[in-house]
């Protein structure tokens, strides 16, 4: 069963399956921002597009949830906004 989930005491992201951890995205807050530090992927369940679900799932709770500008400080979030463009503005967006 697969389950994403926010774990904000830890600050992160997490998409578990069957109680395995698969991919997390790692962040902190600073003010009106939140910076997307550090994705991660578990080997064995890698390049099967979790580590974009696990972000998708991020970025739609900070939209919904919080007035954040985001700020894509690892390689892989940062390239995920370039492959989409309908989420730019939470990289400009201001409290």
């Amino acid at each position: 069963m697969k389950q994403l989930s926010h774990e904000p005491d830890a600050q992160r992201y997490v998409l578990r399956i069957d109680d395995t951890v698969v991919a997390v995205a790692d962040y902190n807050v600073n003010g009106n921002q939140i910076s997307f530090h550090h994705t991660f992927t578990n080997p064995s369940f890698r390049n099967k597009g979790y580590a974009g679900e696990i972000v998708a799932y991020a970025v739609d709770d900070v939209e919904k949830n919080t007035t954040y500008r985001v700020v894509p400080m690892c390689w892989y979030v940062a390239e995920w906004f370039d492959a989409h463009d309908e989420k730019r503005e939470l990289l400009t967006r201001s409290a």
